[in-house]
């Protein structure tokens, strides 16, 4: 008994004495394409510093001081054939540490493979959750070496799920949410029937109607989500009744929201676009004001004025063209504002958010939530922008330092809370009344939401295989200075168009485009800030400001055109194939008439004026009527 009570003490003695760790030296090394740099994240613990070794394959790439924690490394211009290769990492002196990893090293072509089989799949199935998602897992494919199981099981823990993580995202998501909550009740109390009521001696025509969406676009400058999300709903149920088709609508809010945001110099975007453009001339030494020379790629944004423009024309001359106007057609001589095949995105249509007949139809339960949400997400970009700053900051510093998602997370809130006081206040509906009609609410956007997420996933597998650090690698070559604005457009329009997202285009070509326009600009002997310096400058930036926004129409897997397409309550595949000529015949008279003569000397409202005289005479060259008068129809109808 005495001898094992000695050996319980001892045992207790010496789990009691800390253990002296031992350093520890690892390497991962994440896959990359053919003629990227190589990357290795190397991870030293237990050790203040260590000099290492670093060997790829049979091929030395030099000694390098390691300290503890994280340390990436980073080579450039190494040639290695797509494959696996092995890179090992030997301490030199003290410590007897290694470490090795396999690099996966894929051929340029492949990282494109995921988000065409996407786009291809959403055009030819007109279904674009099972597109998205197998565009995902495609990637997934891709990344886990082939392997279908766990490439299934990564597409959900490794992208599904951290794009419901990421803060921002899922603002966007509770944002939406609410904003799908506010619609019901407002729906369900009559309001939004209220201004149809209203708007009813005005919008007597299919052209008044359209010109009153137009006109709310533009003014919801602020913010394309919040333009989308209020505009679509507001004006639906009028542009319902003038038999306006629903990819009419969903084209006017695609395009006022993004294009009209990205030409203000106000609004949630100029922040980050100036981020961009002011962290690229801090690491050039270049002595511009970043804001300043914002506002002056403004007029060579030529994608988003004339799309802007292009709107208001086809509604005042009431012409339409392409698969736009077969839609518009049906929408006149059928009453059918959905194709009979059409599976829209957003279910507006559900018998919970119908109100009661005795209800009395007040507009003001409709617009003062939607002014509510206005207000509120301007007041909420200047609460949260001027926090921190000094008070003699202007308004533009504070807009640049706002938290657009906080405000809209704020404002979408607000607006739901006053739609439930109206509804209870004024006694039109009970607790569980409204309850119901905004759970209601929230069901109608439920498959959008899904969209959204599959989409950032996407987005996500694309950043891994560094799809558009291949796209860029494209590019590069010999040419002047005055050919950079049209190839960037063009550039950034695939990326967008790949990604679906124009920030993140944005956000990956700005600081390569700037110091590129900046090297090719001395090359040909153009002093800094000089006169051709500037236009290139200037209109380098701005090409890949439009192009992102060009791409990111035309893709059917991009955030705001589904935001557009769930607002109008639209077939997503429809919008985007309604809007897509519209949307590539605005790019190449943009390139044809913008990015390549004012980069060559011609003024820039020269070429302003000659595309809306372009877009005129196209319209009306192009256009037709799409049908009958509205009291034609119904009439026909009636006989």
């Amino acid at each position: 008994m005495r001898t094992k009570l000695s050996l319980l003490v001892l045992v207790l003695f010496l789990t009691a004495i800390p253990s002296v760790a031992e350093p520890e030296l690892s390497v991962s090394a994440p896959t990359t394409l053919t003629g990227l740099p190589v990357e290795f994240a190397v991870s030293l613990k237990e050790a203040d510093s260590q000099r290492v070794s670093v060997h790829l394959d049979d091929q030395e790439l030099g000694e390098h001081e390691l300290k503890e924690g994280d340390n990436p490394l980073s080579f450039k211009d190494l040639e290695l054939a797509a494959g696996k290769h092995t890179v090992k990492l030997t301490a030199i002196g003290g410590a007897q540490l290694t470490a090795e990893a396999q690099l996966r090293i894929l051929p340029g072509w492949i990282s494109v493979l995921p988000p065409l089989i996407a786009i291809g799949l959403a055009l030819l199935t007109k279904d674009v959750l099972v597109a998205l998602f197998l565009g995902i897992l495609g990637g997934c494919l891709i990344l886990f070496e082939w392997n279908p199981v766990v490439a299934l099981a990564r597409s959900i823990d490794q992208f599904i799920v951290p794009s419901l993580a990421n803060t921002s995202q899922a603002s966007i998501l509770v944002f939406t949410l609410l904003l799908g909550g506010m619609v019901g009740l407002i729906t369900k109390n009559g309001g939004t029937h209220g201004i149809v009521e209203y708007l009813k001696p005005y919008a007597t025509t299919r052209r008044r109607g359209q010109l009153a969406t137009y006109v709310l676009g533009l003014l919801v400058f602020f913010d394309d989500y919040a333009n989308a999300l209020i505009v679509g709903p507001t004006m639906r149920p009028i542009t319902d009744k003038l038999r306006v088709s629903r990819e009419k609508l969903a084209y006017i809010v695609d395009s006022t929201a993004a294009p009209m945001v990205s030409l203000v110099p106000i609004s949630t975007w100029v922040g980050f676009e100036i981020g961009l453009i002011g962290t690229a001339f801090a690491q050039l030494e270049l002595p511009f004001d970043p804001y300043s020379f914002f506002v002056a790629t403004i007029p060579y944004r030529f994608y988003s004025i004339f799309a802007v423009l292009l709107v208001g024309i086809l509604i005042v001359t009431r012409l339409d063209f392409g698969p736009m106007r077969r839609a518009e057609k049906r929408a006149q001589e059928h009453g059918l504002v959905l194709a009979e095949d059409a599976a829209p995105i957003a279910d507006y249509s559900s018998h919970e958010v119908e109100p009661v007949a005795e209800i009395p139809k007040r507009p003001i339960n409709a617009l003062l939530p939607i002014l509510t949400v206005v207000t509120v997400t301007i007041l909420g970009l200047y609460v949260s922008g001027s926090s921190g700053l000094a008070e003699s900051a202007s308004f533009r510093e504070i807009l640049a330092n706002a938290d657009s998602y906080k405000a809209l997370l704020w404002a979408s809130l607000s607006g739901l809370l006053v739609a439930m006081g109206l509804a209870l206040g004024q006694r039109l509906l009970t607790v569980r009344e409204s309850t119901d009609a905004m759970m209601a609410g929230f069901k109608s956007m439920f498959m959008a939401l899904v969209m959204l997420i599959l989409a950032w996933s996407l987005s996500s597998i694309c950043t891994s295989l560094h799809t558009a650090d291949y796209l860029v690698g494209l590019t590069q070559g010999n040419l002047g200075p005055a050919w950079l604005p049209a190839l960037t457009f063009v550039l950034a329009a695939a990326t967008a168009f790949a990604t679906g997202s124009s920030w993140g285009a944005m956000g990956i070509l700005e600081p390569l485009i700037i110091p590129i326009c900046h090297s090719l600009s001395l090359a040909e002997g153009h002093a800094v800030a000089s006169e051709p310096y500037m236009l290139y400058m200037t209109a380098s930036v701005a090409g890949v400001l439009a192009g992102s926004i060009w791409g990111d129409h035309c893709s059917p897997i991009s955030d705001t055109s589904i935001l557009s397409s769930m607002a109008s309550g639209s077939d997503h595949i429809a919008h985007v194939r309604t809007q897509l000529p519209y949307a590539i015949a605005v790019g190449l008279l943009g390139i044809l008439i913008g990015n390549i003569p004012t980069a060559f000397g011609m003024p820039v409202w020269l070429s302003l004026a000659l595309g809306v005289a372009i877009l005129v005479t196209g319209v009306l060259g192009l256009g037709r009527w799409s049908g009958q008068s509205l009291g034609r129809a119904k009439s026909r109808e009636g006989g």
